[in-house]
């Protein structure tokens, strides 16, 4: 998430009320996760397991629970609770906006779109031309969707994102001030569920098609030309490129990779990235030839016990 101007350290450190480390000048561009931070973003950090990956991100300003050495050209905020101020930090700057209307004023649609009874549309969603959304789907504010898309009845676009810190009292739901981007020629089916990036985006990428009931996770980015099945969820923080098949009922595990044209069959669990040009199948994931072997196989254990008898 960018904002809206550079604002200074000693600005940001008293919208959380924290103390910091450097110049009170540091410019602060934005704010992302471990995964998408760029020059300028602060990132947050509560476990000493992940200082090091967050000290040594991309990321310039670092929003921490001790005061460490600070690296060259970056910058610290001191908090007794990052995961509480990186949620003042959306709070600020992507607040919650009520919207009483069926379409939001500031929603920009384009010419040729066709827009079904009982669909909503958020605050400032941006739809190109000769689209169809059908009747009941929800679009959540700041959502992206381009040219020539079809998304069918039910369908979700921008929920929070699935993410949870465990406090003694409960769970904690890190806030998100992401968006969900959707490219030129994309199918999406009915009941279909796709969340918005917690600080990123989630994106579906030119051409891809996607089944009825499917889940998209927070800042899963999708390339081009895929096509995912009916049932599948797909965890945050995927990526799956261009021109993969998923076939039904298939989950993944977060923060993998899924390479070009790879085929994942029905019901498989990936749970780790595999490359592309191959097929897979199974859980725990295997390429697939291999695992109708291994099945083939055990299959054929009681005709050997029974030849040792």
């Amino acid at each position: 998430m960018k904002f809206p101007k550079v604002y200074s350290l000693e600005e940001i450190a008293i919208i959380i009320g924290s103390d910091y480390v450097g110049d009170s000048n540091f410019p602060v561009l934005g704010m992302n996760e471990i995964h998408v931070v760029e020059l300028g973003d602060i990132v947050f950090v509560d476990h000493p397991k992940y200082y090091d990956k967050a000290l040594h991100s991309a990321a310039t300003i670092v929003l921490i629970n001790k005061e460490v050495d600070c690296p060259e050209g970056k910058a610290l905020l001191i908090s007794d609770d990052p995961f509480r101020d990186f949620n003042k930090l959306t709070q600020f700057f992507k607040p919650f906006q009520f919207s009483n209307v069926s379409i939001s004023p500031s929603a920009e649609i384009g010419e040729g779109t066709i827009i079904q009874p009982n669909t909503f549309i958020g605050n400032k969603v941006i739809i190109g031309k000769n689209c169809s959304i059908h009747s009941n789907v929800s679009i959540y504010d700041h959502t992206v969707i381009g040219d020539n898309v079809i998304i069918h009845a039910g369908t979700v676009l921008g929920a929070d994102a699935f993410y949870y810190k465990k406090r003694v009292e409960g769970f904690d739901q890190l806030l998100s001030g992401g968006r969900v981007v959707i490219k030129d020629n994309v199918g999406i089916g009915a009941l279909c569920t796709i969340d918005k990036g917690v600080s990123g985006d989630t994106i579906i990428g030119e051409g891809t098609k996607i089944d009825n009931q499917v889940h998209v996770g927070h800042d899963t980015v999708i390339g081009k030309k895929c096509l995912i099945a009916s049932q599948t969820g797909i965890a945050g923080c995927v990526i799956i490129e261009d021109e993969v098949t998923i076939w039904g009922q298939v989950g993944t595990t977060s923060g993998i990779t899924i390479g070009s044209k790879a085929v994942i069959l029905g019901q498989t669990g990936v749970t780790k990235s595999v490359e592309g040009g191959k097929s897979y199948f199974g859980t725990p994931i295997e390429e697939s030839r291999e695992k109708l072997k291994q099945l083939a196989n055990i299959k054929k254990i009681p005709e050997i016990l029974n030849k040792i008898k």
